[in-house]
């Protein structure tokens, strides 16, 4: 690579090394391309906001929490006492990020062994076949025959209380905490302030959710949400529904925040840490795509079609950028195909099923759709449900919290949905991506012998609830057709 305005070139760029980006250059070297991956400057390494800084070290807390909420107070039911119980933040943050670098290091030696050049950087588009990449000695101009853009998405500030690093944080910082916060508020209701929420209640902190609308995970199914927030009660977060954040005053090392709640009254909180997790927005708006012709939407989301490819056909886009779900599985699959197609294959984004998994306590996963889109889509449907108090797997670890519940076509049994909340619901969900892709129907998944006893038993004995012929919860008798 030559440095000024002399290019270098590559088959395929890839811009950004999240899921979709690494991903996507590690299948298209592995088709016989020439690949360069332009990866974001700074401390952040291969793996983009996922691996570094979002699901991988936020599952990390996530277990270490539960291990401290389990011998805090629940191991009393199992006839375990434990006196003393001390977190210790910095050898738990020492814990984390041994895993990330663990991973960020095996996505370095994969992108090595490929023979993918990696570049820290900056990239921006000159033309529709060459980019600038701005890096710490100076720009590098690059040619390309294909480019794929995985830039990412990043936290969408709040104007009312400006992310300020130390007290008013995103999930980048509140992933990093060198204390538990006696008192943390978060202001957002979707998954990830629901998440760290949990976290940092389980690990001692007074928490606040505060969220704009009636509901929280919006999107998921409503029945599924009740659990978690019975829930949350249990654990001492409190979530303030219909409030609007209005402001802030400092005292010192603490925060008053004023929020108006529904009926126009303003009351303050007090508050450690800040945690705004009200969304993100796609990272497009700095990449000169004004210089290519490539299209986005309003909100900046790139538009593209089938396999990838947008409207100018040397440029591809992923993941994030090209927008909703905002879920890493869907960026590498997307990457996946984005890689294949440039090298002439057949292969498009038709995946019928895109799980989704919130980790809170409990867990919730859904794939497919809810009974509520069912019913908007006018749809002939049933449901079933089975608890996770009658299984005894789930009765042995003392998480007898949710069900699994299905959504099917009445007349033909066809799986519309899987959603399901409780212990390892992340899991569990897999083999309801399975079925919703496959097409399968209730008796594919009744007449497949489960193993005794499992958590996985819920989905074959949901789907016989379903069918209206269950066996370990009690349903009237009906007749045989």
């Amino acid at each position: 690579m030559v440095m000024g305005d002399l290019a270098s070139g590559c088959d395929v760029l890839v811009i950004g090394g999240g899921p979709g980006g690494y991903v996507a250059a590690i299948r298209a070297a592995q088709l016989g391309k020439d690949v360069m991956i332009v990866d974001e400057k700074g401390e952040r390494g291969l793996g983009g906001l996922c691996l570094n800084d979002g699901c991988i070290p936020s599952k990390a807390l996530i277990y270490a929490s539960e291990i401290a909420g389990v011998l805090g107070k629940e191991s009393e039911k199992f006839g375990i006492s434990v006196e003393g119980l001390k977190v210790d933040m910095g050898k738990m943050q020492e814990w984390k990020q041994g895993v990330v670098d663990k991973l960020n290091n095996g996505v370095k030696m994969l992108c090595k062994r490929h023979g993918i050049a990696v570049v820290k950087g900056e990239a921006f588009f000159k033309s529709s076949g060459k980019v600038g990449v701005r890096t710490e000695k100076g720009i590098v101009s690059v040619e390309f025959g294909h480019a794929i853009i995985a830039t990412g998405s990043n936290h969408r500030p709040l104007e009312k209380l400006p992310f300020d690093g130390k007290q008013v944080v995103s999930s980048t910082e509140a992933l990093k905490f060198s204390e538990v916060p006696k008192e943390l508020l978060v202001v957002g209701g979707g998954y990830i302030g629901l998440e760290l929420g949990t976290v940092y209640a389980k690990l001692g902190s007074k928490v606040k959710i505060v969220t704009h609308g009636s509901r929280v995970l919006r999107g998921v199914d409503r029945d599924l949400v009740e659990v978690v927030l019975k829930r949350l009660d249990e654990i001492g977060v409190e979530v303030l529904f219909d409030t609007a954040v209005e402001g802030k005053s400092e005292e010192g090392e603490r925060l008053k925040v004023k929020l108006r709640q529904k009926e126009g009254k303003v009351v303050e909180v007090d508050a450690d840490k800040v945690l705004i997790a009200i969304g993100h927005s796609p990272n497009t708006k700095e990449l000169g795509l004004d210089k290519t012709n490539v299209k986005m939407d309003e909100k900046g989301y790139i538009k593209v079609d089938e396999r990838m490819r947008t409207a100018d056909h040397k440029i591809y886009a992923v993941g994030d950028a090209v927008g909703a779900p905002l879920l890493a599985h869907k960026a590498s699959r997307q990457g996946v195909v984005a890689a294949e197609a440039i090298c002439g294959m057949k292969t498009t984004y038709h995946n019928r099923a895109v799980p989704a998994v919130v980790f809170t306590d409990p867990e919730v996963a859904s794939v497919g759709i809810s009974e509520e889109e069912a019913k908007e889509q006018g749809k002939d449907f049933k449901v079933g449900k089975f608890p996770f108090r009658a299984l005894g797997r789930a009765l042995t670890r003392n998480k007898t919290e949710g069900f699994v519940k299905i959504v099917a076509e009445k007349d033909s049994g066809l799986v519309l949905g899987i959603h399901i909340v409780g212990s390892e619901a992340g899991e569990l969900i897999s083999e309801g991506a399975l079925a919703v892709e496959l097409g399968a129907v209730l008796e594919d998944l009744a007449a497949t012998i489960h193993p005794h006893p499992t958590l996985s038993e819920a989905l074959s004995e949901a789907a016989d609830a379903t069918l209206g012929k269950a066996i370990h919860i009690f349903q009237p008798k009906i007749k045989p057709k």
